[in-house]
């Protein structure tokens, strides 16, 4: 008995937020290491720390929620370039927080965890339609 497509999207959609579980630990350490080991600052920090946190669930996505095994190279600059809604809206949210709240330690962390809850219903609807195309591949094996 095959799962029906709704069934399919909530697992997808479940194993989507795990990945984004582990891009959040990915991004909020990288974007530490920025701050405090490389002094990139709170900008620039957060930009390289997304772009590896981007790269590392892409790859968790392609193989664990979806798996996708389309050319790599292509797909993950399609992912990049499909989830820049997202990210704009994950870097805005972070920018705000930031900006808004008085400086301390854990006001990167809170950003990069409001970023990430704003950026992921459009990352994951974007990822499932346009990036990883599971109606043209058929539902994760089980």
């Amino acid at each position: 008995m095959t799962a029906g497509p709704d069934r399919v999207a909530r697992r997808q959609f479940a194993r989507f937020t795990m990945v984004g579980v582990v891009g959040f630990v990915v991004d909020s350490s990288v974007l530490y290491l920025c701050l405090h080991g490389l002094h990139l600052g709170l900008y620039g920090g957060r930009l390289v720390s997304y772009l590896v946190a981007a790269s590392v669930t892409w790859y968790l996505n392609r193989t664990f929620t979806f798996g996708d095994h389309a050319p790599p190279a292509r797909q993950w600059a399609r992912f990049i370039a499909t989830n820049g809604i997202g990210a704009a809206v994950n870097y805005g949210s972070y920018c705000a927080i930031v900006a808004l709240l008085p400086a301390g330690t854990f006001v990167p962390l809170l950003g990069v965890a409001v970023g990430a809850v704003a950026g992921l219903g459009f990352n994951f609807t974007a990822s499932r339609r346009f990036v990883f195309n599971t109606d043209a591949i058929g539902p994760t094996p089980r």
